[in-house]
């Protein structure tokens, strides 16, 4: 490959539309702008959403639920995705790793789903009071 010879893939670039150069060339005249009003101006545009005085819908509608910031920070983990990582010690990080969790999450919490049968020692992980009999069971701890 030479820098002489490297052009934009084909149909990539498309030649400027030429407004304004007579009726042979088809947007003569009005400049394919239709005949007056708002758009056909210069600097004539709205507000995305604006109904032309009318309250717009967005305003129209009651606000409805509730999206946290924090919820994409935690993740949930079941009791038998702790016994394939077989880990004597397990954090975040651990889980992290494993792809158990995703990478953004800051706090984990285990639930009771599932059978745990691998003694587990939890470091800086919630857990469920379900959860906490069940590693405790299995001759695991939680810090």
């Amino acid at each position: 490959m030479l820098l002489n010879t490297i052009k934009p893939a084909e149909g990539s670039k498309k030649p400027a539309k030429r407004v304004g150069r007579g009726i042979g060339s088809g947007f003569g005249k009005t400049c394919g702008r239709g005949h007056k009003g708002q758009k056909s101006r210069s600097g004539g545009f709205h507000k995305v959403g604006f109904e032309g005085g009318q309250m717009p819908i967005q305003r129209r509608l009651p606000k409805v639920g509730f999206n946290s910031a924090k919820k994409r920070l935690s993740a949930e983990v079941r009791l038998s995705e702790l016994t394939s990582l077989a880990a004597e010690e397990i954090t975040v990080d651990r889980l992290i790793e494993s792809g158990t969790v995703p990478i953004y999450t800051k706090r984990v919490k285990v639930i009771l789903s599932g059978e745990i049968s691998v003694a587990v020692k939890l470091k800086g992980i919630f857990a469920t009071s379900g959860a906490v009999k069940a590693i405790e069971a299995a001759g695991g701890s939680v810090e």
